[in-house]
């Protein structure tokens, strides 16, 4: 069993606070609203949604996973900060055991923001993660989270 870091970064012209609102907070209503192809649904199946809380995100069929459950970690409203570990489901296969990630929004002197992302693996038995094995899953991530900073500047009201 080993465990493999990835580190990687998204700017956005969207201010912290809305991303921070956008991602983590109202995921639950806004990535089935505009990700209907993929997204299904998110519900929590644990907890009242706050640290401690399990969430089970279901994918539609254009998804080529069907579910998975994300125990959240922290959730830090203040400092905008969200740790959550993908505990179960397709994503993780049989050589996983879970993906940790920490996500945390920082301001930028323009008013938009700097998204720092981290994804630590822990693996079952002797596998090892490579760039190319995690390549996918972050440009999935990278495309939603475009896909919401577009909402987001299209509808300025939103979380403002």
């Amino acid at each position: 069993m080993g465990v493999t870091i990835f580190t990687n970064e998204y700017s956005s012209s969207v201010s912290p606070t809305r991303m921070f609102t956008a991602l983590i907070i109202d995921s639950r209503n806004l990535l089935p609203k505009l990700l209907p192809k993929f997204v299904k649904d998110v519900n929590v199946i644990e907890g009242d949604g706050g640290a401690g809380s399990i969430e089970q995100v279901n994918f539609n069929e254009a998804s080529p996973f069907k579910y998975l459950k994300q125990k959240i970690d922290i959730l830090d409203k203040e400092n905008l900060i969200c740790k959550y570990t993908m505990i179960e489901g397709d994503p993780l296969g049989d050589k996983l055991e879970s993906i940790s990630y920490e996500v945390k929004f920082e301001a930028t002197n323009d008013g938009g923001c700097v998204c720092k992302m981290a994804s630590s693996y822990k693996t079952i038995g002797e596998f090892d993660v490579n760039e190319e094995d995690v390549k996918e899953g972050r440009e999935s991530t990278i495309g939603i989270y475009k896909v919401v900073e577009s909402y987001l500047l299209e509808n300025p009201q939103v979380y403002a």
